[in-house]
């Protein structure tokens, strides 16, 4: 792998946690959008968004129809996995680009904060994007990943 590409996502030191990122700026709402969780035969549970909330927390620059759509069909996200300290970073070691968006789920301070300490080569920010900015504005993304393969294999 010569380029990574984080769209509207945490990029998380070793030992950090998208809750560590999370709580480190202000702005991140998730706390308040979550369906009953659904347990699960080893004891966890998978989260979910409640579907009301979806668009408005997860994809407001999607048209309604969309949103819906998604928010039917959200894979869920494991309870533990926000609190689950990452590996060493691949960013250290490979370039990379950001797409960041003005989203609620990571506080738009958090993103621009770690575009600047991975040393983005690219940062892009998607304003009033969602965190499914690359569905709702697929070519920015698209361009960008294709400057970033380009560049890397220069």
């Amino acid at each position: 792998m010569k380029a990574l590409v984080y769209v509207a996502a945490f990029a998380p030191e070793a030992g950090e946690s998208a809750i560590d990122l999370s709580e480190k700026f202000p702005g991140s709402t998730p706390g308040p959008t979550p369906a009953d969780p659904v347990a699960l035969p080893d004891g966890g549970h998978d989260l979910y968004i409640e579907q009301t909330k979806f668009r408005k927390q997860f994809a407001g620059d999607l048209p309604l129809k969309e949103a819906k759509r998604m928010a039917a069909s959200q894979r869920p996200v494991a309870e533990a996995a926000p609190k689950e300290p990452a590996g060493e970073p691949a960013w250290e070691t490979i370039r990379r680009s950001l797409c960041t968006a003005t989203h609620k789920n990571i506080p738009p301070k958090a993103l621009k904060w770690m575009a600047e300490r991975a040393k983005s080569k690219v940062t892009v920010v998607v304003k009033g994007g969602s965190h499914v900015a690359m569905v709702s504005h697929p070519d920015i993304v698209a361009v960008l990943t294709e400057k970033a393969a380009k560049a890397a294999s220069n």
